[in-house]
């Protein structure tokens, strides 16, 4: 699992390389495309996408990617063990230009999600965690940091063990809602807490982000009343459960599942 691990930084590393080599490029409009979903598809997530693929196909496991050809459900049921990749989560926060975007690979075996890695490249921050085990948040990544040998580097990278404890002490409920899909349902969830919590404030993140937040201890809870994809939270989720938290079925409170024939989630809490 340590060789999986590294291999999944190291490809969610070069995949950010490729995004900020777009991002950063003032000369680029970022090709942007619509989906037949209504959702924008950049040059920035087709080059992550070839990238990851060329990284991880050697592993011998079968790949489902967001911006790969969809793989049928009768050819994937046979899949015990593939990874689920978003090769860049918040394409709306990339075309807007506000940093919040992320790699995210996953690990699933037998439905479940076993490893996680969310890498967000204007942050330089990698969160990791294998269930069951341990979850990690690593800052200090730069662009190169695979290019230049371990003895070479000028700075150490920091290590913190999630959740931290630091971060679970705040003052009241703290919920997290999407930049994005803000909806009169999760506006109804949040007015029912503030009935029971004397104060509740709300938090404000792009892409997977918002999970890395619930799984650190920065914020409390997660609610999400709008259609996400399997690869929008499979990398979360195997964080989640490596920091004792969970990600549930909004409406049967089981946990979520994965490579299901229909590739749509239930709407789900984190908490």
């Amino acid at each position: 699992m340590e060789t999986i691990l590294d291999l999944a930084i190291n490809t969610a590393v070069y995949a950010g390389r490729e995004i900020m080599r777009i991002y950063n490029d003032p000369s680029q409009d970022f090709g942007i495309e619509m989906k037949a979903d209504n959702s924008p598809l950049t040059l920035a997530d087709k080059a992550a996408h070839k990238c990851i693929v060329s990284r991880l196909e050697p592993s011998g496991i079968p790949i489902l990617s967001e911006e790969g050809a969809q793989v049928p459900y009768e050819e994937r049921k046979n899949w015990r063990k593939l990874w689920i990749v978003d090769p860049l989560d918040g394409t709306k926060e990339f075309i807007n230009r506000n940093g919040e975007f992320t790699v995210n690979i996953a690990l699933v075996e037998d439905g479940q999600p076993v490893l996680g890695i969310i890498f967000c490249p204007t942050l330089g921050i990698i969160y990791g965690g294998i269930a069951g085990i341990a979850a990690r948040r690593v800052e200090g990544i730069s662009m190169d940091y695979l290019d230049v040998p371990v003895t070479q580097r000028k700075e150490p990278l920091s290590f913190f063990s999630l959740p931290q404890q630091s971060l679970l002490n705040h003052v009241g409920l703290k919920v997290v809602a999407s930049r994005s899909h803000m909806n009169q349902e999760t506006e109804d969830y949040i007015a029912k807490l503030r009935k029971v919590n004397r104060k509740v404030d709300i938090v404000s993140r792009g892409s997977s982000l918002k999970m890395c937040l619930v799984a650190e201890g920065s914020a409390d809870v997660y609610p999400r009343f709008a259609p996400t994809m399997e690869w929008d939270t499979a990398a979360g989720d195997a964080i989640a459960r490596a920091t004792g938290h969970k990600v549930v079925d909004a409406l049967t409170g089981e946990p979520l599942t994965y490579n299901k024939p229909d590739l749509h989630n239930p709407w789900f809490i984190m908490s």
